[in-house]
């Protein structure tokens, strides 16, 4: 009964406007001290929850976004995706999408995505003529690749909340990246068509396509690095994370030579800021999440949702309209650790690979990240652009659909999830 007032409570005070680490928190620790519990409970159990060795990845995949940004290698990523994809119809929108894929298996993260390569892919848009709106809306609808293609911070603490493998989450999110990439490109080229939108007059010749590939082939093999690295056993999913920083840096002293030490710093202080507003929302959650297992929610909802149905597919049907909602209210990083450990144990009660939902889960998130009224990613685009939320909006209407055709298709072909881990890890 008291989990569940807990909440509501919670659901309330951030309806009110409270910041989601109070909204979380005061509800617990006043369910501490109604029920007489120690109060150093809230110390053990925050602290507790961020002495987990996957969630050093976090912070160090966060710090990579950073260090390319402030190294200008986003600038190379950009001209060779430009030189490779610019002639597609649609031209440069195409490789506004192309290369976020580039840049994802770097950063891991969407925000990241806009507010590094995405700066640029929209500056070049509009001295191209592209309608500012539209450009902002290709920028947010391509960079939530980067938090499903590997490497993935929200996989990341996806699996570290529900006990899922990390690495057989990384590796199944190759697939449904590379047919979000797919579905957003072929949007992008019909409405380009209609639109009579500017694209490169010619393909490139083989040795142009050569001069722009050789500066912007350090950054695209380090996603290489990291999947091969994984499947042939070297580094776990958190070495990755470090060893991806040195790589990072290694290759902009080295090789681009455009890293200050005040770049590097600033790097690193937007990395702090970062990192402690994620992990603040862990330690809090795990409370949060203690607390509802305590009094037995879990079970309770399990009992509930099984009782509607115990066909997977009906599950999985309620669990994104759910998360879809919360979406609309909640960052991703909250959502997963507050609804995740929830609906995880009924679904896989249900028969649902836990790989396969928690691409379910995260790839829905990352479609709220475009909704409002959180819409983090909405914001920040339309800061960079110069435009209203509103207009960014208009334009986002025809990116849903791609979107949401990849969230049905791994919704309910378990195999695009599952196939990449299974074949290399012989599951």
């Amino acid at each position: 009964m008291y989990g569940f007032v807990v909440v509501f409570a919670f659901v309330g005070l951030f309806v009110l406007g409270f910041p989601v680490v109070l909204a979380l928190a005061i509800p617990c620790v006043i369910y501490v001290l109604l029920n007489d519990l120690p109060v150093d409970l809230v110390a053990q159990r925050t602290l507790y929850s961020l002495d987990s060795f996957p969630l050093v990845a976090v912070p160090v995949f966060l710090f990579v976004g950073s260090v390319m940004n402030s190294a200008g290698i986003s600038k190379y990523i950009y001209k060779f995706a430009d030189t490779l994809v610019g002639r597609l119809p649609g031209g440069l929108a195409q490789v506004n999408i192309f290369g976020s894929l580039v840049f994802a298996g770097m950063s891991g993260s969407a925000l990241a995505d806009i507010g590094g390569i995405g700066r640029i892919e929209i500056d070049a848009m509009k001295q191209k003529g592209y309608n500012r709106a539209f450009a902002a809306a290709v920028t947010s609808s391509s960079a939530i690749v980067g938090p499903i293609f590997p490497p993935s911070i929200p996989l990341i603490i996806y699996g570290t909340v529900t006990g899922v493998s990390v690495l057989q989450l990384l590796l199944g999110g190759i697939l449904p990246g590379l047919l979000c990439v797919a579905g957003l490109m072929l949007m992008t080229a019909w409405l380009a068509k209609r639109r009579n939108y500017p694209r490169a007059e010619r393909w490139p010749t083989g040795g142009e396509l050569w001069r722009d590939a050789v500066p912007a082939l350090p950054a695209m093999f380090a996603p290489v690095l990291l999947i091969a690295g994984m499947l042939m056993g070297f580094f776990t999913p958190t070495e990755i994370a470090a060893v991806t920083v040195i790589y990072t840096l290694l290759i902009s002293s080295l090789f681009y030579r455009e890293l200050t030490w005040r770049g590097l710093y600033d790097a690193a202080i937007e990395t702090i800021r970062a990192s402690s507003a994620i992990l603040l929302i862990v330690s809090v959650a795990a409370l949060f999440g203690w607390i509802l297992s305590v009094e037995m929610v879990p079970q309770t909802l399990t009992g509930w949702m099984l009782s509607i149905s115990k066909d997977p597919y009906v599950l999985l049907l309620l669990v994104n309209v759910l998360l879809l909602v919360v979406g609309m209210f909640l960052d991703s990083t909250t959502a997963i650790l507050v609804v995740a450990p929830i609906i995880a144990k009924p679904l896989m009660m249900a028969g649902v690979d836990p790989v396969h939902l928690g691409m379910v889960v995260v790839f829905n998130l990352m479609i709220g990240l475009l909704t409002p009224p959180m819409g983090l990613a909405l914001y920040l685009v339309a800061d960079i652009a110069g435009v209203k939320m509103k207009d960014v909006l208009r334009e986002m209407l025809p990116f849903y659909i791609p979107l949401v055709i990849t969230l049905l298709m791994i919704t309910y072909l378990p195999w695009i999830t599952t196939v990449i881990p299974r074949l290399a890890l012989g599951g």
